[in-house]
């Protein structure tokens, strides 16, 4: 993604920078100070004036437009704010699975509309490490032009279409058809023999992801066993372990973030993979792995 243009306020904005800061209305208890959420207004007007900026009245205009409660807490979430996170949760997941159903009326039921709604938390809260190795989220790309929820119905919508082409792509490659809709005339190849290190490979993955789950806090391994042995919604997981459904999200979010990173390092270090041999082992481990996840949270004895 190419480089964000920077841009810093001049003095003479302040008094509009504090105008929206009041609108913005910030709850005490989200660590969001005026110089990060003035940062976001600097993005978001470089962003809508990529080139030379305008008159500082045109600026102005266009600051107070913007949605600033919105604004305030996609800055605070992108922040690693915990409260702000929590709200964010309560306030907008229903909305979220509206929006999926909605997206997947005629192709899909609740579970996959939940799915496509859960598949946007680790990218919000900012899980997913940038090539520099930085924690950016994607809250950091809202600008508030549009209202937060707007915004996240048309990034769901993108995924969804995103998956849609992904899809038919690989069975354009899976099963090959001429204009007729029968299968083309190709010449006979012979079928590439399986790479005789997979189960090797399997091996060695499920060895370190099981050890990674044994040394998992007994609470995170059972709030995992919940929700991916038992299916149990967030709010359910919730009232059992005592915790609001947004903790519940969160804490699941890191959990599958630091498995990761264990389950990495194991990889490279203690069996000496390569960066290529590393993703063979993801990539099996994608498509049919016998993998025992009930026995693997089970509490070590």
């Amino acid at each position: 993604m190419p480089a964000e243009k920077s841009i810093q306020f001049p003095l003479t904005l302040s008094a509009v920078v504090a105008r929206c800061w009041q609108k913005a209305a910030v709850p005490h208890a989200w660590k969001l100070t005026r110089e990060q959420f003035q940062l976001a207004l600097e993005r978001s007007v470089a962003h809508r004036f990529p080139g030379s900026l305008p008159d500082e009245r045109i600026i102005a205009g266009y600051l107070e437009s913007l949605h600033l409660a919105d604004l305030a807490l996609a800055s605070a979430c992108s922040a690693g704010d915990a409260a702000a996170w929590d709200y964010f949760v309560e306030r907008y997941r229903p909305e979220l699975y509206r929006s999926a159903r909605a997206i997947l009326a005629k192709s899909g039921g609740d579970s996959q509309a939940r799915e496509l709604a859960d598949s946007l938390y680790a990218d919000l809260y900012g899980l997913r490490e940038s090539s520099d190795g930085s924690r950016r989220s994607l809250f950091h790309y809202f600008h508030g032009r549009s209202k937060l929820s707007t915004w996240l119905h048309a990034i769901l919508a993108q995924r969804y279409v995103d998956e849609i082409r992904r899809t038919q792509k690989m069975q354009s490659l899976d099963d090959p058809e001429d204009d007729a809709g029968a299968p083309s005339d190709l010449p006979e190849t012979k079928t590439a023999p399986p790479d005789p290190e997979r189960n090797a490979y399997l091996a060695m993955m499920q060895a370190c992801v099981t050890t990674a789950l044994a040394g998992l806090a007994p609470r995170d391994r059972l709030r995992l066993a919940y929700y991916y042995v038992d299916d149990l919604t967030l709010a359910q997981i919730g009232k059992l372990l005592g915790e609001h459904e947004a903790t519940v999200s969160r804490k699941l979010e890191r959990t599958r973030s630091d498995l990761r990173h264990c389950v990495e390092a194991a990889l490279r270090e203690e069996k000496k993979l390569s960066d290529a041999q590393l993703q063979l082992c993801f990539d099996y481990a994608r498509q049919q792995w016998p993998f025992d996840l009930t026995r693997a949270l089970q509490a070590p004895e």
